[in-house]
């Protein structure tokens, strides 16, 4: 673990749909994760919750020397977060879950767009490109100028084909019985932040146990799911109070 006063860097976690890379002053990576930016073109069989854990290990071992490192993770991503944890929890510190799957209640439109076919997730994503404002301004009460230039880069940030099998990969995962007696071993052996928008807190689907036993939890005013979006200075306030405390 990193010496008294030294802060490990910070892994921030991207979710179903775009990339998570806030205001952070602190040393950080964002990595694209399989089927996604770089990773675009990757097999459609490494594009689950498993293969993208490992993923993660290789990146940490790559970049910082198998770490410890901190994890933020954004819904889908607070998923892969919590599972990369319990697999490899010597190369963690802590972990802030922003809104992160705990239930398949909290896959809803993951799930949807997972029992799609290939056309149809093309169709929907195809819609939400030609107009990234309409598509933003749905999670978004207040966009702000940039907004709509982020949410056009977070819609091509991967294919439709992407989103189809994360979306089932998260379905066959988190409802699996073994899922959260996974999680519940990490808010044992790690400090773990729950981070939530006033807007969506009520549709996170956390347990009574997990809310006992995090190490914290915020919940933002006036900010839905795309917290990052809605408030980006609470937001990486936030994050901060909870990494450097």
């Amino acid at each position: 673990m990193p010496r008294m006063g030294q802060r490990p860097p910070v892994i921030f976690i991207h979710g179903f749909i775009g990339a998570l890379v806030p205001d952070f002053p602190f040393p950080h990576a964002s990595p694209d994760m399989y089927g996604y930016g770089k990773h675009r073109n990757a097999p459609v069989d490494v594009i689950t919750l498993p293969h993208q854990v490992d993923y993660l290990r290789t990146f940490v071992d790559e970049h910082f020397h198998g770490g410890p490192v901190d994890l933020v993770g954004h819904s889908v991503g607070g998923a892969i977060a919590m599972l990369f944890a319990h697999a490899y929890p010597d190369h963690v510190r802590r972990i802030v879950n922003i809104e992160g799957n705990f239930t398949l209640a909290d896959a809803f439109w993951s799930a949807s767009v997972g029992r799609m076919s290939q056309s149809e997730a093309e169709a929907l994503l195809d819609g939400f490109r030609a107009d990234p404002a309409a598509w933003i301004g749905r999670s978004v009460i207040t966009p702000k100028p940039e907004s709509e230039a982020v949410a056009a880069q977070w819609l091509d940030f991967q294919p439709a084909s992407t989103l189809r099998a994360m979306g089932q990969s998260v379905v066959s995962v988190t409802g699996d019985g073994s899922y959260l007696e996974a999680l519940a071993k990490v808010f044992e052996e790690r400090p773990v932040y729950l981070l939530s928008g006033e807007r969506s807190h009520d549709g996170w689907h956390v347990p009574d146990w997990a809310l006992q036993k995090c190490a914290g939890r915020l919940t933002l005013a006036g900010c839905g799911h795309l917290m990052m979006l809605d408030n980006p200075p609470a937001f990486s306030a936030a994050l901060a109070s909870f990494l450097t405390g």
